[in-house]
């Protein structure tokens, strides 16, 4: 997770990402930000986000998106 809110910290660090839970319903993450997330994940746990995950739910919160990726490094 540490590594996660690094990358989260570095596009938005006025953000507190550990307790927001409304990351895209509040615009805080945009498209370019979600693009370079999908690419930093990729880089950095080594799983790649598929097009039907590219959803608000998994990338509403760090909780969610850390989720995600767990999820997609068990499959």
């Amino acid at each position: 997770m540490e590594d996660l809110l690094e990358i989260l910290e570095e596009l938005h660090a006025d953000v507190d990402f550990e307790n927001c839970e409304t990351l895209i319903d509040s615009a805080i993450l945009d498209s370019f930000d979600i693009v370079t997330l999908i690419a930093e994940v990729d880089s950095v746990f080594d799983v790649a986000i598929p097009a039907e995950e590219i959803i608000p739910e998994n990338f509403n919160s760090a909780k969610a998106l850390y989720s995600l990726i767990q999820r997609l490094d068990e499959e």
